[in-house]
């Protein structure tokens, strides 16, 4: 089965909540007014907060990056 990374860069991110509106399973807007990846940990090198996701999580994470008005969110396939 593949795995998929999420990555949201959180900088960029305007609180749109379009991705919370497609996965609400995965996004969540949180006080600041932008959104959290639920389960995600901040990745010190590229300064993104990543999720490893099963490849039945793949649709939805995909779409709520394809929402996303400022691009903040990208899915890479990791593995087959």
């Amino acid at each position: 089965m593949a795995k998929y990374k999420v990555i949201l860069d959180r900088e960029a991110c305007i609180g749109a909540a379009a991705c919370a509106a497609v996965g609400p399973q995965f996004w969540k807007m949180v006080e600041d007014g932008k959104v959290d990846l639920i389960g995600a940990t901040y990745n010190n090198d590229t300064k993104t907060w990543d999720l490893v996701i099963d490849e039945k999580d793949f649709i939805v994470n995909q779409e709520s990056a394809q929402v996303c008005p400022v691009n903040a969110i990208k899915v890479v396939k990791i593995e087959d």
